[in-house]
């Protein structure tokens, strides 16, 4: 209606002026409600291409949009496991830090584990302090064996003596006993030297790994037992946290709920525009957008990112070969956009519905040494005629609350 309007002005109205003054037609004379058509067909034909032509122009190089909301990824809060809930520490909605306890689980079998793992790591260590003593006896076992040793050997050595200078002096039957005691004493000093090695072999090599298996088992059931702990991962708000103790949770089927991280949905906000507008989208673009949940304000905006695919052309490999006349709704062009004020999204509830107009600018190219006049006269009219969509784009938010709570009927 506003492109109409705008269009009279230079069609329909230069027409009705040229024949009331220049012709001398009257209205209700040679001007009536059934020659209206015949006198000013010109103006009015000219009118409607005008508008039509005027529309295009407006909605092509300055798109606009009613599929735009403040999307925000919420994180769910899941343990890593499976059990049940044995204690709830939040509430049903309440903020959280980062770390803070959500919930816990029934800990008593992996405390038991734990317990188990404890006692297998007191258990080596008392193996290594019993392995120190092995040690040290078998030093005290050795020194013994070899003073053992001496003894035999010095009386052998006095005997064997005796009998070189005086044959006979000496029975040879005890000279080979004493041989026999000095071989078995010294069989008892390898005995004693191989216990020494075997128990520091012990505490140097097989019980070190011992231990250090038990810790790692020790260190697993830490894990396992602090998994029973669900602690929020970043600082937000949970919501919709109805588990109560006795509850049982696992990964796949029974999330406690979700948590909301802090700022999600602040900061960002999310359009598709339709696909012919692909080739005018581009970052950098001034926008504004009017969103329900703050009526009555238009919030300066800038395009960031154009997103270049097309959603609605994903698929995923299946048994069947695509049909692509199934594809029911023509997918949009994504875009983001910031705010251009710092904390302009500021009172806009995440996940509002919004509606987003975005403006082509020619500054650059009009003011380019090799534009021609003509050219640059086109670009002067079509940043110009932002001005209408801009204007509607007030008359929306002005118009939306009404729309909302009056004409919707709840």
């Amino acid at each position: 209606m506003l492109e109409l309007l705008i269009c009279s002005l230079v069609t329909i109205l230069p027409d009705y002026l040229y024949r009331r003054y220049v012709q001398g037609k009257r209205f209700g004379k040679e001007i009536t409600f059934f020659s209206v058509w015949y006198e000013l067909r010109w103006g009015i034909t000219g009118c409607l291409m005008l508008t039509v032509s005027l529309i295009t122009m407006i909605f092509y190089f300055h798109p606009a949009t009613d599929s735009a909301t403040l999307y925000f990824r919420t994180v769910p809060i899941l343990p890593e496991g499976s059990g049940r809930v044995a204690e709830v520490k939040v509430g049903f909605s309440q903020a959280v830090k980062k770390g803070d306890v959500l919930f816990t689980l029934d800990a008593s079998k992996q405390q038991a584990a734990f317990e188990t793992a404890k006692s297998k790591v007191a258990e080596v260590d008392a193996a290594m302090q019993s392995a120190k003593a092995d040690i040290a006896k078998a030093e005290a076992q050795s020194e013994e064996a070899k003073a053992n040793y001496q003894q035999a050997k010095d009386e052998l050595d006095t005997k064997s003596e005796l009998q070189r200078r005086n044959p006979g002096i000496v029975p040879q039957r005890d000279i080979e006993k004493l041989q026999v005691l000095v071989n078995q004493r010294q069989s008892g000093i390898d005995a004693a030297a191989a216990s020494k090695e075997a128990a520091a072999l012990q505490l140097s090599t097989l019980l070190p790994a011992q231990k250090a298996s038990a810790e790692a088992a020790l260190a697993q059931a830490q894990v396992d037992l602090d998994k029973t702990v669900v602690r929020a991962g970043v600082d937000g708000r949970v919501e919709q946290f109805l588990i109560r103790p006795g509850d049982v949770v696992n990964q796949l089927m029974r999330p406690a709920g979700v948590l909301v991280p802090e700022g999600a949905g602040r900061k960002v906000l999310q359009a598709g525009f339709g696909q012919i507008e692909a080739q005018v989208m581009k970052e950098g673009m001034v926008a504004e957008a009017t969103c329900v949940s703050k009526p009555w304000v238009i919030i300066p905006m800038v395009v960031t990112t154009v997103q270049d695919y097309i959603a609605a052309g994903q698929f995923q490999a299946g048994q069947q070969l695509l049909e692509a006349q199934n594809a029911v709704k023509p997918g949009t062009i994504l875009t983001f956009l910031e705010p251009l004020y710092k904390n302009g999204l500021d009172g806009v509830t995440p996940g509002s519905a919004c509606i987003v107009n975005a403006y082509t600018s020619n500054h650059e190219e009009i003011n380019a040494n090799d534009t021609s006049t003509g050219r640059a006269i086109a670009l002067h009219v079509v940043d110009g005629v932002g001005l209408v969509h801009a204007l509607l784009l007030r008359i929306q938010a002005l118009l939306l609350p009404i729309k909302t709570l009056v004409l919707s009927g709840h």
